[in-house]
């Protein structure tokens, strides 16, 4: 996966065999003179079957000598290999996880890590970023549990009503 910032602040995910813009137009390959000659400033490599060589280190000198990445970061989802550098004078110096195993992104503000097997985004206080389906699934649990709030009150409405109505009747 690629990962670029765009000149307004807007992340760009790129898969391996797909790049995705901020507009969600699918490519197959990142073509530097259709971006105005610009590579990208943020690299995920999901790890592949081709040999370890290709992936670790000729690609890792691509993204570091020719493409000048600041981060570039590697997961193979197979043995939970998960590993990231920063360039520092032109050079990959491997990123130090904190605590809970997670590796700063400068370039995003957010850590990433591994969890539950997949590689996700962490923010500064170690709370997991919601993929979009996590978030709609929580606005949804959230409306569910708004218009029960609503049903119940108006429940109690109703009854208070019929109370009021029945010591109404009582008094006359």
């Amino acid at each position: 996966m690629v990962a670029s910032l765009n000149s307004y602040g807007g992340v760009r995910l790129c898969g391996i065999q797909r790049f995705l813009s901020t507009e969600k137009q699918p490519r197959k390959s990142w073509v530097v003179w259709e971006k105005g000659g610009k590579y990208p400033n943020l690299i995920i490599e999901i790890l592949s079957d081709s040999p370890p060589k290709i992936d670790r280190n000729l690609k890792k000198e691509l993204y570091q000598n020719t493409f000048r990445t600041p981060d570039y970061f590697w997961f193979d989802p197979g043995t939970q290999e998960f590993a990231g550098f920063h360039l520092v004078d032109g050079k990959y110096e491997p990123i130090l996880a904190n605590e809970q195993g997670h590796l700063w992104s400068q370039k995003l503000n957010l850590f990433l890590g591994v969890h539950e097997g997949k590689l996700r985004y962490f923010q500064t206080n170690g709370e997991l970023v919601p993929t979009p389906e996590e978030s709609a699934l929580t606005e949804r649990e959230k409306a569910q549990q708004e218009k029960q709030r609503a049903d119940d009150a108006l429940a109690e409405i109703e009854r208070l009503k019929a109370l009021l109505a029945q010591q109404n009747r009582d008094s006359e």
